[in-house]
């Protein structure tokens, strides 16, 4: 590593001293900001508040009076990278690609370079929205049946995500670098200098990443990922150590100087393949895998919900799910009772029901399936399902008769992946959802990263009762993804918020819950995002019991819904809105370590 000479680096605090000087945080309290070259840890999220947050005011048509440019991510120091970028003059897009280079070394067990991700683009300019889509790809050579054993059955779970046959084409890269070549302003070199910095100096292990690598993990580390998150005499590295990943640092490097060819060609992509290859249960990737993969600019899906726009990718994305679930929530009287009322939550609970039961029938990669959106989203069609809920849970809800027969794809998600939100200084924002799929994906590494398990998102089955399975794998076909990243627009086609969640299948209530407590119960972003959380699929209720009262539980009984308590991640949401005096606020779940903080508004005209 470098050293820096005296001189050289009170240079360097000087001028980080102004950029911190500069800068607003979001929490009450104010944070320090490290030098670049010293990374610290973060400090652990605040307990909630006794009393909820003040309330917003409700109306976002007023002209701008003051320019911010916010970030809310995961990790402080990935925050930290984004705001580094935005005080040079970058956009939201370069901003994006620095905070995806450092949650992939801070953040390792959720996301990263090794993984794919869904972007929604707002142009403040032009009023316009864009969707990118960076989802990984399935080799050519995959086989229908490739998650099967000898006799026809789904493999264990975990074997096959720890499997070589896992791992898709990775998509976030490409997919930054094609939003990058179109959107941003600095040059592509400059936005991965704040991740190399941390990981050659080196960066205090958080306690998330602490307890992912320690014993407890829900889902254990394989002796790879241990590996490489080890100390010099060999033992796993704990909360609070200096941990420093020079080969992250060169990959970066060769990303920043010759952009996506570096993974995608050459060295590494011949790592990348060796790695899929080798057993248990070897996998097909090749070099022209890599080398034919494109991320794709797509329409993004747009519906009307409680006056304002709520958008989202198109599939493979389950966005249009979210919108059905939202569009059959404004069909019931959820918006005039309160979050502590147990009829609120059965419907919610309902329309989460009817929901699933189209998406698992019928969302898939459109390029290989196709999927009825404007159908699932026909406001007679939602009427009919909203119908469906009565005055008790009954079973299982079946899917509308939308398309072909198909079977239903019961995959099992992993409760992975990472969102952040940036709105730079123009008012340009990006809502991106990214993962690796499971806790460290695979667990196979290449060059100081973790590979995807992402193909682990298609049915294992191919078929159910003798129906083909819409998300079954094929070569080259995209499995069908759980994340929604969301931007809410008013009628005039102005930003009003954006947000997402990590979460495998449960983010599409996660988003639909902060969407409920923003537009039906008129709830500030804190306390949208920090309301409990409830999951309901099929038979199955599970939710944050210990956050709801007694007497809500209890209600909930009285409607046939027996509250289980969850397990595993949880929600991981993040999002900014914007008020009525055109000033925005950030926020960030108190489940995770995220932050979310801001830069000193640049005055505009009135």
């Amino acid at each position: 590593m470098r050293v820096l000479n005296r001189a050289s680096a009170l240079a360097l605090l000087a001028a980080l001293a102004l950029l911190t000087a500069a800068m607003v945080p979001a929490e009450p309290a104010p944070e320090t900001h490290a030098p670049p070259t010293e990374p610290v840890a973060p400090e652990p999220p605040p307990a909630p508040a006794a009393a909820p947050p003040p309330r917003v005011l409700w109306f976002h048509r007023h002209p701008r009076r003051a320019q911010t440019a916010w970030v809310a991510a995961a990790n402080p120091l990935a925050v930290d990278a984004g705001l580094e970028i935005l005080a040079r003059g970058g956009k939201a897009v370069d901003a994006a690609v620095a905070v995806q280079a450092m949650l992939g070394l801070v953040e390792p067990q959720s996301s990263g370079i090794g993984g794919g991700a869904f972007l929604l683009y707002y142009d403040a300019g032009s009023r316009k929205l864009s969707a990118l889509e960076g989802r990984e790809r399935a080799p050519a050579g995959a086989q229908p049946d490739m998650f099967l054993d000898e006799h026809g059955k789904p493999l264990p779970f975990v074997e096959a995500v720890r499997s070589g046959r896992s791992t898709g084409v990775p998509g976030a890269i490409a997919m930054l670098y094609a939003a990058h070549s179109k959107l941003g302003r600095l040059r592509w070199q400059e936005l991965f200098q704040p991740a190399i910095r941390a990981a050659t100096a080196g960066f205090k292990v958080p306690a998330r990443l602490a307890s992912f690598l320690g014993e407890g993990s829900p889902f254990p580390p394989t002796n790879e990922v241990r590996m490489m998150f080890s100390r010099p005499d060999g033992e796993t590295v704990q909360e609070g150590d200096l941990f420093r990943n020079p080969k992250y640092a060169h990959t970066l490097e060769r990303i920043a100087r010759q952009g996506p060819r570096a993974l995608y060609e050459g060295e590494i992509a011949r790592e990348i393949v060796a790695t899929t290859h080798l057993p248990a249960l070897p996998g097909t990737m090749t070099l022209k895998d890599l080398a034919s993969y494109r991320a794709s600019w797509t329409e993004p899906v747009c519906r009307p919900y409680r006056g304002y726009s709520v958008c989202v990718p198109p599939p493979p994305s389950s966005g249009v799910s979210l919108l059905q679930m939202l569009s059959i929530l404004d069909r019931t009287d959820i918006g005039g009772r309160r979050p502590s009322d147990p009829q609120a939550w059965f419907l919610f609970a309902q329309a989460s029901r009817l929901m699933y039961a189209d998406r698992d029938r019928y969302v898939a990669d459109p390029r290989f399936v196709p999927v009825p959106v404007d159908r699932m989203l026909d406001p007679a069609y939602v009427r009919l399902r909203a119908q469906l809920i009565g005055q008790r849970a009954g079973a299982a809800p079946l899917p509308g008769d939308l398309a072909a027969p198909r079977g239903r794809d019961a995959t099992a998600e992993s409760a992975g992946t990472s969102h952040f939100v940036i709105v730079d200084a123009q008012g340009n924002v990006v809502s991106m959802t990214t993962t690796i799929e499971s806790i460290f994906g695979s667990g196979r590494t290449v060059e100081g990263f973790v590979l995807n398990n992402q193909l682990t998102d298609f049915s294992f089955v191919p078929a159910e009762g003798g129906r083909p399975v819409a998300n079954a794998v094929r070569g080259g076909k995209r499995p069908r993804s759980s994340m929604a990243p969301v931007i809410v627009l008013d009628h005039a086609g102005n930003f009003v918020a954006a947000l997402g969640s990590p979460g495998g299948s449960a983010i599409l209530e996660y988003n639909a819950k902060a969407l409920v407590g923003l537009f039906a119960w008129r709830l500030s972003l804190k306390e949208a995002i920090e309301l409990p959380n409830l999951i309901a699929r099929g038979d199955t209720y599970s939710g944050e019991t210990a956050k709801f009262s007694p007497a809500l539980l209890a209600g909930l009984r009285d409607r046939g819904i027996e509250l289980k308590p969850g397990h595993a991640e949880n929600s991981g949401l993040h999002g900014v809105l914007r008020r009525a005096d055109g000033t925005y606020e950030g926020a960030a779940d108190s489940r995770r370590e995220g932050v979310a903080r801001s830069l000193a508004p640049r005055v505009q005209g009135p």
